[in-house]
């Protein structure tokens, strides 16, 4: 009895001492590996010459996987046919490369992968892995290499691809939306830098498309593009080429309207409307009347009109200088709209801002004896009227005091529509405004300046918070600013009219020079910043 119970205590220690040991430490399972995979084997041999197969295999030393690849892998030239690569997903040892396009003779051929090759295990990439064959006798060993930039924002887009035409007897700068390049590269997502790689000595055309569709055409609605002026010849020039990439401005296009109201009809356009005129061709009703607003968001036009018409269908032509363009609309039966006013200023109103005020039906009248603005000692407050016809909206500047509340009251019939319809109730606004101490303040010296210049200070988007014009003084005022983060920058307005220009490839216009300051300070309330911004030439 007293054995076995020695062996049980003897047992319970044993067992208490184990675990003791087995809590002095968790193992770690050893180091994290950080090793990519190694390639063991490729069939034909990497840089091979005089290719006439249809299939190429990588082997590994390891399981991988491929992600990404639609953005990752370059084939340089393009082919028209896309290669199927394996695996499409899961893991393999191997990387099958079926062409299916007619490889052209005397060329070389590079596979780019970018990082899209990984490990199984830990997702360790095999950087930028390039499988390179020639169908002639030996591998073209040239190449072109450059940067990108953005022509207004500060920082170039991810995925640029980089292309190269050949200057031959064929060429036209139309190229650019009909064919593939030549040659090709990609700046990936993390580089601005490119090298377009084993090309053949030649006359180039050099492009940079941020080509939305990945198809290595240019579509002047969605793509940026950015070019070098001229020619370069491989391999005589061997500068570094910078490529500014920019958004054109589209070519005016008129797309068919369609009833969007009792009498109302929607004008969609691509481009340019300012110059855009709409017209009925043929008889209107007695007594016809439009009016056209711009939607604030989108790129169409509202048209309005009275009466409405005895027929089903009509025509409108469609104008914008030289463009011309025929539409046959047919008549819908829509519920009239109801007259709705709006203000697009609410609670507080910054020093730069203006109250503002519009309705969905166009406004033809307003009876300013029916307006009262009244401060927060009931004291009246004059104020004037400024009408946006095009947007449909009322502006009402007046002199803001700081720390004050204000209050509009209209009245019934304060505003008539284009359909003699008024407001039926009364409209009141509270508005308040802010002490100037909780606003910032920024001066800029511009040193080594050319005027005329636009300064702006723009948000991390790129997008303008604050906008001043330098025509006579290269010192710039910026107050009452919001606090915040910004970035200052410079558009040199060559021509003088008060914008920033495009550029235009087919026209071989480069877009007007921006220049962005080392990064300035953050704006904070009750602080003033004297920022020397130098221009340099």
């Amino acid at each position: 009895m007293q054995l076995s119970l020695m062996r049980i205590l003897g047992l319970i220690f044993i067992t208490i001492t184990l675990a003791s040991c087995a809590n002095r430490g968790t193992p770690s399972g050893g180091e994290k590996d950080i090793v990519p995979p190694v390639i063991t084997q490729s069939v034909p041999k990497n840089y091979s010459t005089n290719f006439k197969g249809k299939e190429i295999r990588i082997q590994f030393d390891e399981y991988i996987k491929i992600k990404d690849l639609r953005k990752q892998l370059i084939i340089s030239p393009p082919m028209d046919t896309d290669p199927i690569v394996t695996p499409t997903s899961g893991a393999s040892k191997y990387i099958t490369i079926k062409i299916q396009d007619t490889l052209k003779d005397n060329t070389t051929y590079a596979f780019n992968f970018g990082e899209s090759i990984v490990d199984n295990n830990e997702g360790n990439p095999y950087p930028y892995y390039r499988y390179v064959f020639s169908t002639g006798n030996y591998i073209d060993s040239l190449s072109v290499k450059g940067y990108v930039e953005d022509a207004i924002l500060k920082e170039p887009d991810t995925f640029v691809s980089v292309m190269l035409y050949e200057a031959d007897s064929t060429y036209t700068d139309s190229i650019v939306y009909k064919q593939k390049p030549r040659y090709i590269t990609n700046t990936l997502d993390s580089v601005t830098t490119f090298s377009i790689d084993n090309i053949k000595a030649g006359t180039y055309k050099l492009i940079a498309l941020k080509d939305k569709n990945a198809n290595y055409k240019f579509d002047q609605k969605n793509d940026k593009i950015g070019f070098n002026e001229g020619f370069i010849t491989i391999p005589n020039d061997s500068a570094s080429h910078k490529l500014k990439l920019f958004k054109e401005k589209v070519n005016f296009k008129a797309i068919k309207p369609t009833q969007d109201g009792e009498s109302r009809i929607i004008f969609p356009y691509e481009g340019d409307y300012e110059n855009m005129r709409i017209n009925v061709l043929g008889d209107t009703p007695e007594g016809y009347k439009t009016r056209i607003v711009k939607d604030p968001i989108t790129d169409s036009l509202y048209y309005w009109y009275q009466p409405k018409f005895e027929v089903d269908t009509t025509f409108f032509i469609v104008t914008n200088e030289k463009y011309v363009d025929t539409f046959k609309h047919r008549f819908r039966t829509i519920k009239a709209d109801s007259l709705k006013i709006s203000a697009l200023t609410k609670g507080t109103l910054n020093f730069e801002d203006e109250f503002t005020i519009e309705s969905n039906i166009p406004l033809t009248k307003i009876d300013t004896s029916k307006i009262k603005l009244i401060n927060q000692d009931s004291l009246a407050v004059p104020y004037k009227v400024v009408y946006d016809s095009i947007f449909n909206r009322y502006k009402f500047p007046f002199d803001k005091k700081e720390g004050q509340k204000y209050n509009f009251n209209m009245l019934p019939n304060t505003f008539t529509d284009f359909y003699e319809n008024t407001n039926k109730d009364t409209l009141s606004y509270s508005l308040k405004t802010k002490m100037k101490s909780e606003y910032g303040n920024i001066r800029v010296n511009l040193r080594n300046a050319k005027l005329p210049l636009i300064v702006q200070l723009v948000n991390k988007k790129g997008e303008v918070v604050y906008e001043r014009y330098a025509k006579d003084s290269p010192v710039v005022d910026f107050t009452d600013l919001l606090p915040g983060k910004y970035d200052l920058r410079a558009i040199f307005d060559t021509n003088g009219n008060g914008k920033y220009d495009t550029g235009n490839f087919l026209l071989g216009i480069q877009p007007e020079r921006v220049s962005y300051s080392p990064e300035i300070d953050e704006t904070r309330s009750s602080f003033d910043q004297i920022i020397d911004f130098i221009l340099l030439d």
